[in-house]
């Protein structure tokens, strides 16, 4: 048995696609087969397998763990939960690696799977390696085993295991997403006072799309914040390993804000320490991690690169302006906005102010969103190449770790391909509007030289 999985499902960081067209039962057993073919070449025996909350998640699951156990891997399924559940899973059972179904924050008709192995995501050119074994067909074969394990309570444990917070009155918003079963048990074991929201687990989404980084998703928060006058909210994405957050006064929290803020505390206990965040973030995070004394590092967008980073820079602590934030101080170095979520918690205590005092303090800057530019696949890279030597060319100050990231006097621009669509990403940051303006000025000039219209931004 052959199989070729339609290719835009083979993705930089997972495998990822809308169930009925692209993805289908039998492409999750597949995944399994190749996968079990694969982690059994790396010296693996068993793994841990958890799923998210959407519709068609247990199907695939069951698809996807028939393949694993036909190819000789042993299975422990720990059910449904978040993302983080699973790799908390990974990090404390006896399993070399697992895999989680999930649609992560896409919409609805999405689902698709994240893997782990050996301490590691797979990820890149591992990916494409599943579809080249699939396509050969030259399985690992043997009967694994399944069994389950419920590690929830456990996971809840660890989550408040060493928490050392003033009780403050917080309100979270789970999205439907996921994580509303852990939310509802880990609110009973903190102090304060804790409202919830959207805590079924629905896989239709019903009340808004689980994605805290685009602001209209926050309405339900904010709405809440304000009507019982909370210190402030979290958020989470439909498998909870992005956060987001508002202040008291409803302002969103971006991801750079919050590491800047999560930081903090790790640096007085770990000083010198290296920070990393990627290319998105704002200089003022890069310039306040330089200023507690940290060694602030600019690094690739992207949670498996991030993490893969981590690892070689020891680094305690990372964010994404994504809201991925990666703890290996106190935590095991994955991405998990539950914990996230604590410590933000422990970290507005130990500040002696409130998260909207904090927000009031920080340097102001004004940044454009992410502007997104629909372009042809095999052209966004060369864009991007060609950006790079004109402004090399003009002798500009350029950061080439992930795409061009232009620092000027008014501030700085960044134009990078995304590694999961066929679009460029963009975003600029400046001290007032009128330096903003400027910078956005430099962009445009710079996609009209390589052929891209601005007036057409992807949505």
């Amino acid at each position: 048995m052959t199989h070729r999985f339609e290719p835009t499902i083979l993705r930089e960081y997972d495998v990822r696609g809308i169930v009925g067209k692209t993805l289908h039962e039998k492409d999750a057993n597949a995944l399994g087969r190749a996968f079990a073919t694969f982690a059994r070449g790396e010296g693996a025996r068993r793994l841990a397998v958890g799923r998210d909350g959407r519709t068609h998640s247990p199907s695939l699951e069951a698809a996807l763990v028939d393949g694993l156990t036909q190819g000789g891997l042993d299975v422990v399924r720990i059910g449904v939960g978040p993302s983080p559940m699973l790799y908390f899973a990974v990090a404390t059972l006896e399993v070399e690696g697992g895999i989680q179904v999930t649609g992560s924050h896409n919409p609805a008709e999405y689902n698709g799977f994240k893997l782990l192995l050996n301490g590691r995501s797979v990820f890149g050119e591992e990916i494409q390696q599943l579809g080249r074994i699939a396509v050969e067909g030259n399985w690992s074969e043997g009967p694994g085993k399944v069994e389950e394990a419920d590690v929830l309570d456990a996971y809840v444990d660890r989550l408040v295991q060493d928490f050392e917070g003033k009780p403050l009155r917080v309100g979270w918003d789970a999205g439907n997403g996921a994580a509303g079963t852990v939310l509802e048990r880990l609110v009973q074991r903190l102090p304060g006072e804790h409202h919830t929201i959207f805590t079924d687990i629905d896989g239709a989404f019903p009340n808004h799309h689980p994605d805290p980084t685009v602001e209209a998703n926050l309405a339900h928060l904010k709405a809440l914040v304000d009507n019982q006058a909370l210190d402030f909210g979290i958020a989470f994405d439909g498998d909870a390993d992005r956060i987001g957050a508002v202040d008291g006064r409803g302002r969103v929290v971006w991801g750079d804000q919050l590491l800047m803020i999560l930081a903090e505390p790790v640096l007085k206990e770990c000083p010198g320490a290296t920070i990393i965040a990627d290319v998105k973030a704002s200089q003022i995070l890069f310039d306040r991690i330089a200023e507690l004394g940290g060694r602030p590092l600019m690094w690739k967008t992207g949670h498996s690169l991030i993490k893969a980073k981590m690892l070689e820079t020891h680094a305690p602590i990372a964010g994404e302006m994504s809201g991925h934030i990666f703890f290996k101080h106190r935590w095991y170095g994955f991405d998990d906005a539950l914990y996230a979520g604590v410590r933000l918690i422990e970290a507005v205590s130990k500040s002696g102010k409130s998260l909207t005092q904090i927000m009031d303090e920080m340097p102001q800057s004004v940044a454009t969103p992410e502007l997104r530019f629909q372009v042809d696949e095999v052209r966004k890279f060369a864009i991007v190449d060609e950006v790079l030597q004109r402004l090399s060319s003009d002798g500009a100050t350029v950061d080439p770790t992930d795409g061009a990231r232009v620092l000027t006097d008014d501030g700085w621009w960044l134009l990078r391909a995304s590694n999961t669509q066929d679009v460029l990403v963009a975003r600029a940051e400046a001290r007032d509007e009128a330096a903003l303006e400027r910078l956005v000025g430099q962009l445009d000039e710079q996609l009209a030289q390589s052929g891209v219209e601005r007036s057409a931004p992807a949505h």
